[in-house]
């Protein structure tokens, strides 16, 4: 797969080569998802740093992240950990982050991915239940687009004021500008861009990284 900057290839590159320090399991994997069905789903390279700087620039020790796929961002993120820190992830399936899976063990970092199988709503409404609010210190949502809203609600339950909450794919490739796009992913998006934007419970920065992340820290 290939990824650009405003249709520049080589800028793509340019900023990869300066950024992303070299790293033999997040190129790994990154390398065994691009074989798979859905590799699309996969965040890019570019924004592995991204992601390791809020979890350094928080000091984190506990992030919640809604949509695991391959794990490709989990190993970023955990990697940036310090020792005894976690992530607890959710994905509907096993199938995906077992792929994952052998580069976390690589990598060392398995003990930090506890890994929730099952529906996200349920996984951090149990979360909540037993860690109570503000027990996170960041969260990251990169799921089905139709939930966005009730995931976002809850991660930021369980942030702490000051953790921060990163949502992926807010720029959904360019649809968010095009009124006749009626589907339901588009107009979940489209809905918590303005949600986020007017939530006075948050600052917020949205960013053209991947297909567009929203950055909000808790107020």
């Amino acid at each position: 797969m290939k990824y650009e900057i405003s249709g520049n290839t080589d800028l793509y590159e340019y900023l990869v080569a300066h950024s992303c320090r070299p790293n033999e399991h997040l190129e790994g994997l990154h390398k065994e998802t691009m074989k798979h069905q859905g590799a699309g789903m996969c965040s890019p390279p570019a924004s592995i740093p991204l992601l390791q700087m809020l979890v350094k620039l928080t000091a984190a020790t506990r992030i919640v992240e809604v949509g695991v796929f391959t794990g490709y961002t989990s190993l970023g993120m955990a990697l940036a950990l310090p020792e005894g820190g976690t992530i607890d992830a959710c994905d509907i399936s096993s199938q995906y982050p077992a792929v994952g899976e052998p580069y976390w063990k690589a990598a060392g970092i398995e003990d930090k991915i506890k890994l929730h199988i099952g529906a996200a709503n349920d996984t951090l409404v149990e979360l909540l239940a037993a860690q109570g609010e503000g027990a996170f210190d960041m969260g990251f949502i990169d799921a089905d687009k139709s939930n966005y809203n009730a995931y976002y609600e809850l991660v930021l339950k369980l942030l702490r004021p000051g953790g921060v909450v990163v949502v992926d794919n807010v720029l959904w490739g360019g649809s968010v500008l095009e009124p006749n796009k009626t589907d339901d992913d588009t107009q979940a998006i489209k809905l918590i861009n303005e949600k986020i934007f007017k939530d006075d419970r948050v600052d917020i920065c949205m960013l053209p990284v991947s297909d567009g992340v929203t950055i909000a820290r808790k107020r």
